[in-house]
């Protein structure tokens, strides 16, 4: 049964169908920036807007850059896995991504370093995508080193793929720019007990110059 909205989504389709026929005649690059921008666009309107899954971009290869905080590790065989999934069933997933500089120019990875590396370096998946990579952008109004660690941190742990010594690291980072541990426990999915431990296995006094300790003793 037709609704009151019915002939305005036909016009609507009507005129995607139009933009399409637009949209395929154009060269390569001017195409793909043609879809990003209609995706944005789409994307400023969407119920959905929150979600940065509901806009995926196509970005350039060079302009997308890892990070220098990311403690996640991925062994050969599963590196090699991952390829294979990539070559064989495509990309499923975007890699999130952060941008420095809010151009379309620079992104910087916050959650898909291995996907980026496959998509930049294997030679099937880099032909098949014309040297672009899947991206979604997140972060956009929190801007600080600690907002991006904090994101790509949880999205490790909520895996179960990250790598305990380098994570003393970034606790440590973290405390030093004057988060609490309550914030560390709050941003990075941790309890009280497991932030200590790490400040501990840092084994850095000053790490511990505000932190409460328990009066139990007395």
């Amino acid at each position: 049964m037709r609704t009151l909205f019915d002939s305005q989504i036909d016009s609507i389709l009507k005129d995607a169908q139009k933009l399409c026929e637009q949209v395929v005649t154009l060269p390569l690059e001017e195409k793909i920036r043609a879809l990003n921008a209609v995706r944005k666009a789409l994307h400023a309107v969407s119920p959905f807007s929150f979600e940065p899954v509901d806009c995926v971009l196509w970005a350039k290869n060079e302009s997308v850059e890892g990070n220098e905080y990311n403690p996640n590790h991925v062994f050969p065989p599963e590196m090699r896995l991952l390829k294979l999934s990539v070559r064989v069933d495509g990309f499923t997933q975007p890699i999130v991504s952060w941008q420095p500089d809010f151009t379309e120019e620079h992104y910087e990875v916050v959650d898909g370093e291995h996907r980026t590396v496959v998509g930049k370096t294997d030679k099937v998946v880099k032909k098949r995508t014309y040297g672009y990579l899947p991206i979604s952008v997140v972060n956009t109004e929190r801007t600080d080193i600690k907002d991006r660690m904090a994101s790509t941190i949880r999205h490790n742990r909520a895996r179960g793929v990250h790598a305990v010594m380098p994570m003393t690291e970034v606790v440590a980072m973290l405390i030093r720019r004057g988060w609490t541990d309550d914030e560390v426990a709050k941003e990075l999915g941790m309890d009280a007990d497991e932030v200590l431990r790490f400040k501990q296995a840092k084994g850095l006094p000053e790490l511990f110059e505000k932190h409460e300790y328990s009066r139990a003793w007395e």
